[in-house]
């Protein structure tokens, strides 16, 4: 499996994003992005925080959940603990909501915009212990580069 040159990604996303202020078009070019660049993951995309839940945004792969509630799931607890998520074996997780049953393992990223969670980036894969510690700090560098695109 290649390690994707997360710093590379980095920079992509600043220049994907450049000049754009739509967050919709944004998540979904993003996801896009990742969804590309990552290999072996089988969904890439976004929840969207919206009043008390989690709501599905823009996302590359298979139909997925619609609504998540605060505290449900591997997506729900990241962004209720505002912290990312690398989950193993997403079967052991408690609480954890099949979506697909192929995903075994699963990286959930905050997005925040003024220090609170207003979205989060969540990445699925067929295999279990897809991600490592490499990825996840990389992965919280391109939504660092998402936020900084967007929000500043």
């Amino acid at each position: 499996m290649n390690s994707p040159c997360y710093d590379t990604l980095a920079k992509q996303t600043a220049a994907l994003l450049a000049g754009e202020d739509d967050f919709v078009a944004a998540m979904a070019n993003f996801s896009a992005l990742v969804n590309d660049n990552l290999d072996d993951i089988n969904w890439a995309g976004f929840y969207i925080f919206k009043q008390d839940q989690l709501v599905l945004g823009p996302f590359q792969g298979k139909v997925a959940c619609t609504r998540i509630p605060m505290g449900r799931g591997v997506c729900g607890t990241a962004a209720a603990e505002n912290r990312t998520l690398r989950i193993a074996d997403v079967h052991g997780f408690d609480g954890h909501i099949a979506c697909d049953a192929a995903s075994n393992s699963e990286i959930v990223i905050p997005v925040r915009r003024d220090n609170q969670v207003i979205a989060v980036l969540d990445i699925d894969s067929p295999s279990l212990d897809r991600f490592s510690e490499t990825d996840q700090i990389g992965l919280e560098k391109l939504v660092n580069s998402f936020e900084k695109t967007l929000f500043a």
